[in-house]
């Protein structure tokens, strides 16, 4: 009986759910000298709106072509929407192409001519930008507005039939979009309803029993990503319905069927809203509390003491920079929203790339105000306060076992032959265990480096993976295991050839200061 209710629903939504086709317009596209970023965001979008994305066309700069494509495109969905070639050029065809479509002609509208006219200063029909006035004939102009913000676009976009065509422009198509997509393409209850499942089992392994609920649930969209080289799943299965009742009798079967020790709440994002998330690793993880407590007590008095132009955070892409980067920019938020954090990245020569990519993706995922400059370290402290001589303080991830850390304190100044800044060690007291729990306990995202057995990174010239690390995986090859699964927490630095020459580690930055 159930599974006849969930086959009537579904015969109910392939002609219920709206669908769209995108039809990509430009030679610099099909050329690679333009990357598309249209299609990803209009996907996105048009999703979240209930519309079904079933196809996308990437066309040349063709009026004939256009035509073609969009007759074709206006048959088989619901929604057609078009990207490109509206402009005053002579490949800007589109709006003529969307015309030959439906057998009709472009004529100049005069609400275009006329705001063309004033913003170009121009009254000539033939000229460039009056080009952008002439529409098929039977097109209908949308003006986007959003009451809430008190915003309305002064150029329209316009449609003919079910066609609307975008501009090209990622930024004017956006903003187009967020102002008219709702209004264009929404169909009231509608909404896609989406569970997502995370798991650290490899889909190969989960084939059969995913394919047995796949079965059970035809009303249901099911969709499976493996991920090959992923610091916390191996697995990422989506569920999606118009039905709410029927995805979460779904997702209840999947977890039925699965071993439970496979599923983990995986969050895609604990950085948009941190404390959020920090709030509930101090409830869930007794031993980070007294660690956390007091790293968040230092930096409260941090922020206490110094305005915003005068912190900034030593950042370097390894394991305790990233605490106190994910720690200083949730303070950050709190004391001084709007306010981007600075930051400086003092590079070194041999550096893996692994963690120069890191340290940029930490950059923009943390929206940081950041210098780069080039080591030493005492030089590249100069250069940072010619750069910016408001500094005053500099958020540090070190830590006591670090080498020559031992007798620092949370704040300490520096020496008098050194730049005058005041170090925060605001995570002096944590443990290596510590690191690891509150970054997985977060889900951060960290330098791959760290799930091939590299405990402290360095340079590629004095660091390897940790000895104590070393395991064979199936077939006898040597590998090692992440870093996180380090027992010895005294042996962190066992990975570098020469420890106590080779302070460039993931403490580079901060240990080097006296």
């Amino acid at each position: 009986m159930t599974s006849q209710r969930h086959q009537d629903v579904a015969d109910q939504l392939p002609d219920s759910i709206p669908t769209a086709g995108l039809i990509i317009i430009g030679d610099e596209i099909l050329k690679g000298q333009t990357q598309d970023t249209n299609t990803y965001f209009l996907t996105r979008k048009l999703h979240n709106l209930g519309v079904k994305v079933k196809r996308i066309s990437v066309i040349p700069d063709d009026v004939q072509t256009i035509a073609d494509e969009v007759a074709a495109f206006s048959k088989q969905f619901t929604f057609v929407l078009t990207s490109g070639g509206i402009g005053p050029t002579h490949d800007d065809i589109t709006f003529e192409g969307v015309a030959v479509a439906f057998g009709e002609k472009v004529h100049p509208h005069p609400m275009l001519v006329q705001f063309i006219s004033s913003y170009f200063k121009t009254d000539d029909l033939s000229s460039p930008a009056m080009k952008m006035a002439h529409i098929p004939e039977s097109a209908v102009l949308h003006f986007g507005e959003d009451k809430s913000k008190g915003i309305k676009s002064r150029y329209p976009i316009i449609s003919v039939r079910n066609v609307t065509v975008f501009p090209g422009v990622p930024h004017l198509l956006e903003r187009a979009f967020e102002l008219l997509g709702k209004k264009l393409f929404h169909t009231p209850g509608m909404e896609f309803c989406v569970r997502v499942v995370y798991l650290t089992a490899d889909e190969v392994s989960i084939a059969s029993l995913l394919n047995e609920v796949v079965a059970e649930f035809p009303s249901v969209s099911f969709g499976s990503y493996p991920k090959l080289f992923h610091s916390y799943y191996k697995t990422k299965i989506t569920l999606e319905s118009l039905n709410t009742e029927i995805l979460k009798e779904a997702e209840q079967c999947l977890r039925s069927k699965l071993p439970r020790d496979i599923f983990i709440d995986y969050k895609e994002d604990t950085v948009t809203s941190p404390w959020e998330h920090i709030d509930r690793l101090l409830l869930s993880s007794p031993s980070l509390q007294t660690p956390i407590q007091e790293a968040l007590d230092i930096l409260s008095k941090c922020f206490d003491r110094y305005s915003a132009e005068e912190i900034c955070i030593c950042y370097n892409g390894g394991k305790d920079c990233l605490v106190v980067l994910h720690l200083a920019y949730a303070m950050m938020l709190r004391n001084f929203p709007n306010t981007k954090l600075q930051a400086v990245y003092i590079t070194e020569n041999k550096v893996f790339p692994q963690v120069t990519e890191f340290v940029q993706q930490s950059i923009n995922r943390y929206d940081l105000d950041c210098e780069v400059i080039p080591g030493p370290m005492k030089g590249a402290l100069c250069q940072l306060l010619k750069k910016r001589p408001k500094i005053k303080a500099v958020i540090m991830g070190t830590r006591c076992s670090d080498p020559y850390s031992d007798t620092l304190e949370f704040f300490s100044a520096t020496d008098k032959d050194w730049p005058p800044m005041m170090r925060v060690n605001a995570i002096l007291n944590w443990k290596y265990n510590n690191v690891w729990d509150f970054i997985r306990g977060l889900y951060l995202p960290y330098c791959s480096l760290y799930d091939r057995g590299y405990t402290s990174l360095g340079s590629q010239d004095n660091t390897l993976p940790n000895p104590l690390l070393e395991t064979k995986d199936r077939i006898g090859q040597v590998m090692y295991l992440p870093a996180y699964q380090l027992k010895q927490y005294n042996m962190e630095r066992k990975g570098f050839a020469n420890t106590l020459s080779s302070v460039a580690s993931d403490v580079q930055v901060p240990g080097d200061l006296p």
